[in-house]
């Protein structure tokens, strides 16, 4: 059993996902895309926790937010590799240091995440020009978040996960 899966309040924030995936705040939104919720919690689950309950964490918050939205597109392969790989980058890699680093981190998931949706309705003939408009968006709006959101829950996250890279990696200095 992982660290953070022993803590119910953390594994309880995870509900949060798709409650601001539905809620969707108009405050946190791009040209009317918001952020990539999922990417946001999963960062840094899996840099904390590991490539096994990441890629855990990427199926429960996959099979979530398809039941959420309903239809013949999922998020489950890209959430399930990108807590495998973050969570792989969180024990064998250095520590995260810079905010940037998270931004990035959450770039290249937000893309990842977005593309395998973009291919998946090019692949059954849905809409396509749409979905990259909010492709693009929802990477940028996902990126420029990140920095705050990533690294506040890291912080907290370190904290329950005692003996696990317990240096801050600089995280607490914002970047």
């Amino acid at each position: 059993m992982s660290v953070l899966s022993r803590q119910r309040w953390c594994v309880a924030t995870a509900l949060l996902v798709p409650l601001l995936t539905l809620a969707s705040p108009s405050l946190l939104k791009l040209a009317g895309v918001a952020p990539s919720w999922a990417v946001l919690w999963l960062l840094p689950w899996a840099l904390v926790d590991g490539p096994s309950s990441g890629a855990l964490a990427g199926l429960a918050l996959g099979l979530a937010l398809d039941a959420v939205h309903a239809g013949p597109v999922t998020q489950i392969p890209a959430l399930v590799v990108l807590g495998w790989w973050w969570g792989r980058l969180g024990r064998k890699a250095p520590p995260i240091e810079r905010s940037f680093n998270l931004g990035l981190l959450a770039l290249l998931g937000a893309a990842l995440q977005g593309g395998t949706v973009v291919l998946q309705q090019r692949w059954l003939g849905l809409d396509g020009v749409a979905s990259l408009h909010t492709l693009a968006a929802q990477t940028l709006i996902t990126a420029l978040l990140a920095p705050m959101l990533c690294s506040l829950q890291l912080l907290l996250w370190r904290q329950q996960a005692p003996g696990l890279r317990t240096d801050l990696g600089g995280m607490g200095r914002w970047g």
